[in-house]
């Protein structure tokens, strides 16, 4: 019987299927990733709703081609396939601390962090940047939604456990690995000192970023064209709007920037990218 092979289905740019790739690099799963946006045609065929990421799993034992999406599914069955290494608290270290607290910290990232983070300001910067609007203004009418990272970070931090490396302990979980991709955009925006200042997350993204699954994701995110974002002549510019086409913005330009920081429903990005 031929060996499963895997391919994943979403853009770099997407924190959610950088969470799954970052799980099978650090798992060492071979994988194929296919690089496309929400609701194209390959993220239709492959999700019932065109979101992202999915899994595609080849090779089954009944030769059908099988199809994982939603990133807690797909994390659930990296872990059937490959139990080491551990993405899961050590319990016989911290027995003080409930395991299901990095789930809780996923389900937060998903339900709460990504809105604070890249639908109230990663996205709405960039936007703004492309309709021309000076950064000190975007900064200024940004402030309500830093308070808001500056918030849901907190709330992480006291339910994380504060003296480890990671978010629960000596190794990464699922919950450092949900966490990161939306840290790492902000960390390339100027949002990110008034953030984080403070708090464990400085050095955490230190930690984070020396892990190899974070080095082997890096390509095709926000964080590599850190040095490019702001626009400063036609060969810049046009760089920010095939940045912007991969994150897939589409908020009217008749909103204002305000508007556009607290409108999530107004930005085309499929559930979650």
């Amino acid at each position: 019987m031929a060996s499963k092979t895997y391919k994943v289905i979403g853009t770099p740019f997407s924190t959610f299927t950088r969470t799954v790739t970052l799980g099978l690099h650090y798992k060492g799963v071979p994988f194929e990733q296919v690089a496309c946006l929400p609701h194209s045609d390959i993220a239709r065929h492959s999700h019932p709703y065109g979101y992202l990421p999915t899994l595609i799993i080849e090779g089954t034992a009944s030769g059908d081609e099988i199809k994982l999406c939603e990133s807690q599914t797909i994390a659930r069955y990296i872990d059937r396939i490959a139990q080491g290494p551990s993405l899961h608290l050590d319990v016989s270290a911290h027995p003080e601390v409930f395991s299901e607290r990095v789930w809780e910290i996923a389900s937060l990232v998903g339900s709460f962090g990504f809105h604070a983070i890249e639908v109230g300001v990663v996205k709405p910067y960039l936007k703004a940047l492309e309709e021309g609007v000076a950064e000190s203004d975007i900064i200024h009418n940004n402030t309500k939604e830093v308070e808001a990272i500056v918030e849901f970070l907190r709330i992480v931090e006291e339910r994380s456990i504060g003296t480890s490396k990671f978010l629960f302990g000596d190794h990464p979980t699922w919950a450092d690995f949900y966490l990161y991709p939306p840290l790492a955009d902000l960390q390339a925006l100027p949002f990110w000192e008034q953030a984080v200042s403070g708090s464990r997350f400085v050095t955490w993204m230190g930690e984070m970023g020396q892990l190899d699954a974070v080095k082997q994701t890096r390509s095709g995110t926000l964080a590599e064209q850190h040095g490019n974002i702001i626009v400063q002549g036609s060969t810049e510019r046009n760089l920010l709007t095939s940045l912007l086409a991969m994150v897939g913005c589409c908020l009217s330009v008749a909103e204002t920037l305000q508007g556009r920081c607290s409108q999530a429903a107004n930005i085309g990005l499929g559930d979650k990218i």
